[in-house]
């Protein structure tokens, strides 16, 4: 597998723009996004999250072999501010 890195930015409207022609017609292909960790993402996070609940690569999670903790499984997370 080839990984291509591109380095981009997106207009004022929020939209990722890309002019890079691969020579790949009719193919499929991925994209891989990684934001930077400095800034929020709240909202896109949201949207990504809630893309990721109606995929159905996702719906073998719903079959009862995937349940395999409980809510008195782990300890609680304490959050330092």
């Amino acid at each position: 597998m080839k990984a291509i890195e591109i380095n981009t930015k997106t207009d004022d409207t929020g939209h990722l723009k890309i002019d890079i022609p691969l020579k790949k017609s009719n193919k499929n292909v991925k994209l891989l996004i990684l934001l930077t960790e400095d800034e929020e993402f709240t909202e896109d996070e949201q949207h990504w999250l809630y893309a990721n609940t109606q995929n159905p690569s996702f719906d073998f999670l719903n079959e009862p072999e995937e349940d395999i903790y409980s809510l008195n499984d782990g300890e609680p997370i304490e959050n330092e501010k």
